[in-house]
């Protein structure tokens, strides 16, 4: 039967369902009891991961908190050591140059052209000996000049002379016929005019024969200075010139010779900063050394001590002078020396390690008016001490006054981790030193 969808729908009573045909029962048959398996609920089974979570983050907490009850702050290690007794030189270090006590620079004078060359390096000169020629032939044509105006102006002077005494022959005659009332006074004041005269012009060519002799004194000077000698007795230490080279001594003295006097006595020009000029003193005990000899010290002594400042670059030096024995003859002019100047000694004075002045402790004020040191009692107690300090080296300070005595203990510094690390590890496996 077909329905149709526009149809109302009709509500059948229960009364009308038709009863269902009732089956016949069963037969009782007998079974064997089936095992019962409890499955927990779903509500149990979700509780499970809760529960693991919450002991696993128990765990956690417990140990944290155990670490952190065990393992704390761990105590600070100090780098200590020994206040002692020892000696204790300070210093002065600078660099200078070996040169010899008395350096003489040979030079000319007059320009010209080297002809002869008497001497050459390292040469063994006496004092007067020559050394080198320049071309005389212009300084003698010079020569030659001058004594022909010498000779000219000595004729000019006899000629002058002889008009003076004719002059004055004249001048006495027209006084005898004055008297005689021959002349006039006019005559007789022209003829002593005219004496004065001849006398002026014989002091004119009395002045140009002294001008000439002064030009042949210069001639024949410049041309004894066409021949260098040598000013002292030595060896020549440089020589700067060449036979065919000309010299110019225009507007300085161009150096030909450098001469050393004396080889076996030299001195070291060391440039010490102004920051330790002050305890460098005349009579000073010094050693050096020089890279041609890097094993051997050689001794001397500072000798003077100049107030002339030297500025390069705003850095202020003073030049201190060493005089040191050379009779070996090892040192050479022009050496690079490493000077070390001792300034004060003492033999056994209360003395700590730099380090524990300049150790400061770690959230401290400091008062840089005082010199202070951190000592370390038997109890590992640490305090601060106030001290006085005297003369220093590169490794200790000497203590002229404070509290402290031999055998105390102070404070260097404060070990890092990795060295504390470091002094835990059996030797040889300390992984050898670390690179920061």
């Amino acid at each position: 039967m077909t329905t149709d969808p526009l149809e109302p729908t009709r509500h059948v009573p229960v009364t009308e369902v038709m009863a269902r045909p009732a089956e016949p029962a069963p037969e009782p048959t007998h079974h064997l009891p089936a095992p019962v398996i409890t499955i927990p609920s779903r509500q149990n089974r979700s509780r499970v991961p809760w529960l693991i979570g919450s002991l696993a983050l128990l765990a956690i907490i417990g140990a944290g908190t155990w670490y952190w009850w065990t393992a704390g702050t761990p105590p600070v290690q100090y780098k200590t050591a020994l206040v002692d007794q020892g000696p204790i030189t300070a210093i002065v270090t600078a660099t200078g140059t070996v040169n010899p006590v008395v350096s003489v620079q040979v030079g000319s004078q007059v320009s010209g052209k080297i002809t002869q060359l008497m001497a050459d390096f390292n040469s063994v000169v006496t004092q007067g000996q020559v050394l080198a020629l320049i071309d005389q032939q212009p300084f003698q044509a010079r020569v030659s000049q001058a004594r022909a105006a010498l000779k000219s102006g000595r004729g000019n002077l006899a000629k002058a002379k002889n008009m003076a005494n004719q002059r004055k022959l004249e001048l006495d005659r027209m006084a005898s016929l004055r008297q005689q009332q021959f002349v006039s006074q006019s005559d007789l004041d022209l003829a002593a005019t005219n004496f004065r005269d001849a006398q002026a012009q014989v002091d004119v060519a009395q002045a140009q024969v002294d001008q000439a002799v002064a030009t042949l004194d210069s001639a024949e000077l410049d041309l004894g200075y066409t021949t260098i000698y040598s000013p002292v007795n030595g060896i020549v230490v440089s020589r700067n010139v060449d036979v065919g080279q000309t010299v110019a001594a225009s507007f300085q003295t161009p150096t030909l010779f450098v001469i050393a006097q004396d080889l076996t006595q030299m001195q070291v020009d060391a440039n010490v900063s102004e920051a330790d000029i002050g305890g460098v003193a005349e009579g000073t005990p010094s050693n050096f050394r020089v890279d041609a000899y890097p094993k051997q010290f050689f001794e001397g002594t500072v000798t003077q001590v100049r107030n002339a400042p030297i500025s390069i670059q705003n850095v202020v030096t003073y030049d201190v002078v060493i005089t040191v024995d050379n009779r070996a003859l090892k040192l050479k002019p022009g050496m690079t020396a490493n000077v070390t100047i001792v300034t004060a000694k003492k033999d056994n004075p209360l003395r700590v390690p730099n380090g524990a002045l300049r150790f400061r402790m770690p959230g401290v004020p400091v008062d840089r008016k005082l010199t202070q040191v951190w000592l370390m009692d038997q109890e590992k107690q640490v305090r601060q001490v106030a001290v006085s300090t005297g003369i220093a080296d590169s490794l200790f300070t000497e203590i002229s006054e404070g509290t402290l005595k031999e055998g105390d203990t102070v404070i260097l510094g404060i070990e890092t981790p990795e060295e504390q690390a470091q002094k835990k590890l059996p030797p040889g496996f300390d992984g050898g030193p670390r690179m920061r």
